[in-house]
């Protein structure tokens, strides 16, 4: 039966997430920021689960309603059908937000929803205590300018965690991310893509899986395979047929080079468990001294904010330095991404286009190059 879905994603990705969201199938109702609500039945839920790829995590949406009141949200959540999901001796924890609404407190709102559940819950199972030992099922609210959403998590752990990097360098750039620059840099096999500062890989790793067509979710485990209500067979051809459209004779060739030697090592244990080693060439250099006679070549990185790592100071000459030699790789294209503001400044260039995306909670711009001329600002 279909029902109402929700994925998730960081602020700046709707339109990616959107459109593969459309390329599985699915049919979008609606989108705004940082979620994208779409028709899906029981066997959506794991085939968006083990595909999206730049989705924070997938949620049913039980229902929403209008609450300016704890007795209009108590009474909202108690309307909704939530034995269709929760047993009687299933869990419901509960968790959310509250942005530009009346009702502001979050953990009123979670003992109002709690208890509005519990209610429902009783009046159906004829029971007044729940032992709350089975099934997990975690329930989310989200109220935005005075509507309430109420949905039930079916990722579990978030989708950005693919399971290839359990260890990351000081500042890792989450996958998700990762995979939306990859994706904006028009990753292609006759092309090199280089990440001159990789860190942990991440960049790399998901631009060699998106070219692979390799799931982000093929090797992990998600909250909703406890559902009963999803059978096992769904979730096992979900990953068998993900498997079967990975590319696996692609040409596409990604360098990963960093000057610390421990990031290297990192970023081959990273690549390997992800399944994209034999792509991927990690090696030690010099951001400020790359290049390769004869090649086109993508420059895609994340290079040090002067947040976690290094000083404003050491920053804002590393982007002079990185700006000078990028450019003299003409007509190799460039996308780097930061939070400094006065990137360009610094960089030496104007960039073609600039895109705001967000790194976890810290404001980061996406700096594009990809003309084909030498001016400066």
């Amino acid at each position: 039966m279909k029902t109402e879905l929700v994925a998730t994603c960081l602020f700046g990705l709707e339109h990616l997430l959107g459109k593969e969201i459309d390329e599985l199938g699915y049919n979008r109702i609606s989108t705004i920021d940082g979620r994208v609500t779409f028709l899906g039945d029981e066997e959506a839920i794991a085939v968006c689960n083990v595909n999206l790829r730049y989705a924070e995590r997938v949620f049913i949406k039980l229902g929403d309603f209008p609450a300016e009141t704890f007795d209009e949200l108590f009474e909202g959540t108690k309307a909704l059908p939530w034995e269709n999901w929760i047993g009687e001796n299933d869990q419901f924890p509960v968790k959310g937000h509250c942005i530009q609404s009346t009702l502001f407190s979050v953990p009123d709102c979670q003992a109002i929803c709690k208890k509005a559940i519990v209610n429902r819950l009783s009046e159906k199972y004829g029971v007044r205590w729940f032992c709350e030992e089975g099934v997990k099922y975690q329930v989310e609210f989200f109220i935005f300018k005075n509507v309430t959403t109420l949905m039930i998590d079916t990722s579990g752990t978030a989708l950005h965690k693919r399971g290839y990097r359990p260890a990351s360098n000081a500042a890792p750039i989450r996958e998700t991310l990762a995979a939306a620059i990859a994706a904006t840099s028009r990753p292609r096999e006759n092309v090199l893509t280089w990440d001159p500062m990789c860190g942990s890989g991440t960049i790399a790793i998901e631009a060699a899986m998106l070219m692979r067509n390799i799931a982000p979710g093929v090797k992990r485990h998600f909250i909703a395979e406890s559902f009963p209500q999803i059978s096992r067979t769904l979730w096992k051809n979900a990953r068998e047929e993900a498997l079967d459209n990975e590319i696996r004779d692609s040409a596409f060739r990604v360098y990963a080079s960093d000057i610390d030697e421990k990031c290297i090592a990192l970023t081959r244990e990273n690549a390997k468990r992800a399944g994209v080693n034999d792509c991927i060439r990690s090696f030690r250099a010099d951001a400020r001294n790359i290049g390769e006679d004869g090649a086109r070549a993508t420059i895609v990185c994340n290079p040090p904010y002067g947040e976690r790592i290094g000083t404003r100071a050491e920053v804002e000459t590393l982007y002079r330095e990185i700006g000078a030699h990028f450019r003299s790789l003409a007509p190799w294209q460039a996308y780097i991404i930061t939070s400094c503001k006065d990137f360009e400044k610094f960089y030496g260039k104007r960039a073609d286009k600039v895109r705001k995306l967000y790194n976890g909670m810290i404001e980061c711009y996406l700096y594009q190059y990809f003309k084909n001329d030498t001016k400066k600002t």
